[in-house]
């Protein structure tokens, strides 16, 4: 049976402990408790990035393990039950476009803070990664720039051209306060991610609009 000469393992972000230094070095992995709601996801990536360790350790497997931030980009989910943040705005303003609606509902005070990264980014440093890193070390990929929840939406609502208001619906969860992943090892290296949030949105805006993705 042939063996694979190598092999990249994608984790999460969500591996770190809910209220983890910011911004997220990758030593601080194992230092504090999970957020209750990822916990499950969160310890099942953590056992696939120490298998990879493990196999290289006794096995000398060029196993490495890279760890994403929120990522974002063309074909995501769009349910409005179970979809990430930015896939859930991006539906709530084409709707609340189409349907002539007022204002648009924002889950949690808006507060928090969060980091995006573009699929084609995430996709480009895998390639580079896979052709010059071989260590043992785990490494995060990100852009290294957060915002809060409440400039996302605003963010979403200007590339839109959406003219209501935003509400925001402090009954729901906020979740983690802040999630911003220190990506200068991955900079060492050589590799940074090309694509701006804000360029990311305009992308994905005019993906849904064209294709008739909610259709």
């Amino acid at each position: 049976m042939k063996r694979s000469k190598k092999l990249l393992f994608l984790g999460s972000s969500c591996i770190y402990p809910k209220m983890c230094p910011q911004p997220i070095k990758e030593e601080y992995l194992l230092t504090g408790l999970l957020e209750q709601t990822n916990e499950p996801y969160a310890i099942a990536k953590i056992a696939g990035l120490k298998m990879c360790e493990a196999y290289r350790s006794q096995y000398g497997c060029d196993f490495i393990s890279v760890m994403p931030t929120n990522l974002y980009g063309p074909n995501d989910n769009y349910d409005l039950k179970n979809s990430h943040v930015l896939p859930a705005l991006i539906r709530k303003f084409y709707e609340a476009i189409k349907d002539g609606k007022k204002e648009v509902e924002i889950w949690g005070s808006g507060k928090p803070m969060r980091e995006f990264l573009h699929v084609d980014d995430l996709a480009d440093a895998c390639y580079f990664l896979m052709e010059n890193y071989s260590e043992s070390g785990f490494l995060n990929i990100g852009t290294g720039v957060d915002l809060s929840i409440g400039e996302l939406a605003q963010l979403v609502k200007t590339v839109s051209g959406f003219d209501g208001e935003l509400r925001f619906d402090a009954s729901k969860p906020d979740g983690t306060p802040r999630k911003l992943l220190d990506v200068s090892a991955v900079h060492s290296l050589g590799w940074k991610h090309r694509i701006s949030l804000e360029a990311g949105v305009k992308m994905i805006w005019q993906e849904v609009n064209s294709n008739a993705v909610f259709a």
